[in-house]
């Protein structure tokens, strides 16, 4: 049982105002006294949402905000309280078991509902991001389901692992070795938790590792297919060093970014040699499929 937490809440214009906000606060508050999250909305917005064990001073709160973004903006924080609740019970009750192509994401206690002409991927909901209930690792398993159907990649990156599901898909399907590389730490442990779960223990290979950095990269490539489902200003700032990681051809999907964002990120990876071939929408974010031409 989760125990009830406060919550502060505040929609702010631009990416880089929500950081700064989130940095103010962090400043002000230890890891055990508060969990901030950032967000960003379909519009363009963004919501910093902020968990306290303990009610906060909401007064010193608007102040700090204040002091980062116009007052006006400040005065729109709101306050309230999280009741205690068992929330993976909950959502375990809400989560149906997703098909994407071949594959369907699912949780325990839907094993028996996979029918055996699909590829069931296990991954609990308490994991909430890459259960393959959002829009992006949707897009992802279903350009994935589309690219397996006429291309066999011998060398695969999952880069930004997360929960390991794109690893996993890959993996099984592949019955071959995904390099699967995240730069938080539980992740890359979680991944690799529900690899073996999966039964493909022995073929993801989970590190940690913030873009290219590790040698690990030079070592397995290059990449014939990397699945990279991230966010749109990273995925941009990648586009050199993944497509000097890239083989002959190599095709990549890119995910984790909205609609709006999508062009901006065609367009960097144009320029390192990339063509576009297909764009999945769902639920306002974009999934994207390229193909190295150089």
């Amino acid at each position: 049982m989760t125990p009830s937490t406060h919550r502060a809440s505040v929609t702010l214009p631009d990416e880089s105002t929500a950081k700064r906000v989130v940095d103010a606060l962090s400043e002000l508050f230890f890891e055990d006294q508060a969990a901030f999250a950032a967000f960003e909305r379909q519009d363009g917005r963004w919501d910093v949402t902020v968990h306290f064990a303990e009610p906060p001073d909401q007064n010193l709160l608007r102040e700090l905000v204040g002091q980062v973004v116009r007052q006006d903006v400040a005065s729109t924080l709101v306050f309230d309280t999280v009741e205690a609740k068992d929330w993976v019970k909950a959502s375990l009750e809400d989560l149906v078991p997703v098909a994407a192509g071949r594959f369907i994401v699912h949780g325990q206690h839907d094993r028996h509902r996979i029918p055996p002409n699909k590829l069931g991927i296990e991954i609990e909901a308490a994991l909430a991001f890459g259960t393959g209930h959002h829009g992006t690792t949707r897009g992802c398993l279903l350009l994935l389901d589309h690219v397996l159907k006429a291309y066999q990649p011998r060398r695969v990156l999952d880069l930004g692992t997360g929960t390991g599901v794109l690893a996993i898909a890959a993996a099984k399907s592949l019955h071959g070795k995904v390099l699967a590389s995240d730069i938080d730490p539980p992740s890359v442990r979680v991944a690799e938790e529900n690899a073996r779960l999966n039964g493909a223990g022995d073929l993801v290979d989970a590190i940690r590792a913030t873009g290219f950095a590790s040698p690990r990269f030079a070592e397995d490539g290059p990449f014939d297919l990397v699945l990279a489902n991230i966010l749109a200003n990273p995925l941009r700032q990648l586009a050199g060093p993944m497509a000097r990681h890239l083989a002959s051809s190599a095709q990549v999907i890119l995910s984790g970014l909205l609609t709006h964002q999508a062009p901006a990120v065609i367009a960097a990876y144009r320029a390192r040699g990339l063509v576009p071939l297909r764009h999945l929408k769902i639920e306002g974010w974009s999934s994207l499929l390229l193909r190295s031409v150089k």
